[in-house]
């Protein structure tokens, strides 16, 4: 976005823009609270709508601060127009909601009026497609000015580069998010005109793989199961490798309560699209009551791709007694292990 234009109009732009546009991740920070805190506070205040001009604010304020401590020079000839660099972290912030809300991960923008989750689910967590095309249109400036440099015998010429390339790049990541979109909408619209097993849908999703705008990952939702498959939006075509898996919704129990009504428990499934849960029966001791007797682990089948195991990252787990107090609960990586270690026997 600097590099488009915007550092035209003002010194420090590209540095506010970059910072601005990382800033909401300050978020990671809530990790030293613990996994269910850090699900909890990730993408809430710092990624909303009432929290773009708080952290955009901030990070003029410190860029003020550097501006102050370099003796008021920049690298370039313009000056600092501070409520115009302002305006950009806003945009900046923005530009971080709206990325993070095409993915399949979510975004809560309107906290804390609502804490609901959205998510446009048509671009991969990491896309490397995107990747390549905003490095090209950081790179190739670069290129042809060392090019041109080496032509007139090495005459630097002033002023930033031309923003033809990061305009296209910019571009380019627009018309690759028209493509997923529209694929998406027709994966939706296969998924919603068919049965699972004889049983109507209560609602689907497709989630996208990485690099193919025509290959998705369904769930859908029918009062006694899940059915998951892929999904060829191109044809289009439901299941077209004849792979569809069935997960019945478990029968809700006292042990599954206590473990949804935990901290973490109420965290994950405020969060989660399709949350399922899996109980088991650990050895127990009478004469130590602490020890964790049951071990409830909670998923979200909307990251159950095919080939996944019970390992999944974004995976939880709550370890309840006998008497189903919680002892303990872990979010991420040990969430989704297939038993408890010793970290959690606590």
């Amino acid at each position: 976005m600097g590099r488009a234009g915007l550092n035209r109009k003002t010194a420090l732009a590209t540095a506010t823009l970059t910072l601005a546009a990382e800033a909401p991740d300050l978020d990671v920070f809530s990790r030293f609270g613990g996994s269910a805190f850090a699900l909890n506070h990730h993408r809430g205040f710092t990624h909303s709508f009432l929290g773009v001009p708080l952290v955009a604010a901030f990070v003029v304020a410190f860029m003020y601060g550097i501006w102050r401590l370099r003796g008021r020079r920049t690298h370039s000839n313009l000056p600092p127009r501070w409520g115009l660099l302002f305006f950009y972290a806003c945009l900046a912030g923005l530009s971080h909601i709206l990325l993070d809300y095409t993915t399949a991960y979510g975004v809560r923008p309107f906290w804390p009026f609502s804490e609901r989750w959205i998510s446009g689910d048509f671009v991969y967590i990491v896309e490397p497609i995107l990747l390549v095309v905003l490095i090209l249109g950081l790179t190739v400036p670069a290129l042809f000015s060392l090019i041109n440099q080496e032509i007139r015998s090495g005459r630097k010429e002033k002023g930033p580069p031309s923003p033809a390339a990061a305009i296209a790049a910019l571009i380019a990541v627009f018309a690759f998010w028209g493509l997923c979109d529209f694929e998406h909408r027709r994966a939706l619209a296969a998924l919603e005109a068919r049965t699972y097993n004889g049983a109507d849908a209560l609602r689907v999703s497709a989630y996208p793989y990485v690099s193919n705008p025509f290959r998705w990952y369904a769930v859908a939702e029918t009062p006694a199961f899940f059915a998951m498959m892929n999904v060829d939006s191109l044809a289009p075509d439901v299941d077209p490798e004849g792979k569809m898996q069935i997960r019945y919704k478990p029968e809700e129990t006292p042990i599954t309560l206590a473990a949804k009504k935990s901290y973490l428990g109420r965290v994950y499934l405020s969060w989660a699209v399709y949350p399922f849960t899996e109980t088991e029966e650990l050895p127990s001791d009478p004469s130590q009551p602490n020890r964790p007797a049951y071990v409830v682990r909670l998923r979200d089948l909307r990251y159950a791709y095919p080939g996944v195991t019970s390992r999944a990252p974004l995976g939880a787990r709550v370890l309840l007694t006998r008497d189903l107090r919680v002892v303990d609960q872990q979010m991420g990586r040990r969430g989704g292990r297939d038993g408890p270690d010793e970290g959690s026997q606590r």
